[in-house]
C-alpha cells in the first residue's frame, strides 16, 4: 500500500455518492472538486504532514485560522480554489486555485498548487491540473493561463512543461515568501494549446 492511502481522510458526513457528485471534473484517477470549510480538519492535517516538502516554494494553511482566511478569499470571481482528490478513496492528494482572475479583453487567472507529500510521485497533479485547465477553459472561459514558478524549483517547472505551458519571462523579487521576495518565472498556457 503506497504512502497516501494512509493518508485517507473523510471530507465530512456525507454518503459515498453524495461526495462523487461534487466533482467538477473526473479524470482516470484524480477528481477536482471546490475546497470546502468541511475539508479543514483533513487539509491542515495533510498541509502539516508537508510542511518540510513544502518549503521553500508555498505557504499552505497549517492552522484553522489559517484554513479559513485561505477558503473565505475563493470568491468565484476573482479567485477559486479547489482539491485535488483520488477517485477510488476520495483522499487529497493536493490542491489548486485559480488567483487574480481578470476580465475584459485579458481572460486570464494565474495558478497555484501544491502536492500534499502523500500524493507525489503518482502523477495526481499533473491529471488534476489538466482538469483544472479544462474548468479554466470551458466553463469560466479563460483565454489565458499563467502560472509563477520560482527557478529552483524543478517539480514544479517540469509539471508545467508537461502540461505544454511556455516559459514567458522572469520576475525579479517578484512574490513574498516566508517573509522574502522571490525571484519567479512566468510561466503561461493559452486556450487550444492543450
Amino acid at each position: 500500500m503506497t504512502k497516501v492511502y494512509s493518508l485517507i481522510v473523510s471530507i465530512g458526513t456525507h454518503s459515498a455518492t453524495e461526495k462523487a457528485d461534487l466533482f467538477l471534473r473526473r479524470g482516470e484517477r484524480v477528481g477536482l472538486r471546490r475546497v470546502a470549510a468541511i475539508d479543514q480538519n483533513a487539509f491542515v492535517k495533510l498541509a502539516r504532514r508537508s510542511e518540510s516538502y513544502f518549503r521553500p516554494w508555498i505557504l499552505a494553511p497549517k492552522t484553522a485560522d489559517e484554513f479559513d482566511r485561505y477558503v473565505k478569499r475563493f470568491d468565484r470571481v476573482a479567485a477559486d480554489g479547489f482539491v485535488v482528490c483520488l477517485l477510488d478513496t476520495k483522499a487529497m492528494a493536493g490542491f489548486v486555485n485559480i488567483n487574480e482572475i481578470v476580465r475584459g479583453p485579458y481572460q486570464r487567472g494565474v495558478i497555484g498548487y501544491g502536492a500534499f507529500v502523500s500524493g507525489t510521485g503518482h502523477g495526481y497533479m499533473t491529471e488534476g491540473l489538466r482538469l483544472l485547465l479544462d474548468y479554466a477553459f470551458t466553463d469560466l472561459g479563460l483565454h489565458r493561463v499563467e502560472a509563477d514558478i520560482q527557478p529552483a524549483n524543478l517539480r514544479s517547472r517540469n509539471l508545467v512543461e508537461r502540461l505544454q505551458f511556455r516559459q514567458e519571462g522572469y520576475s525579479p523579487n517578484f512574490i513574498k515568501i516566508n517573509g522574502r521576495w522571490m525571484d519567479h518565472e512566468r510561466w503561461a498556457i493559452v486556450k487550444g494549446q492543450i
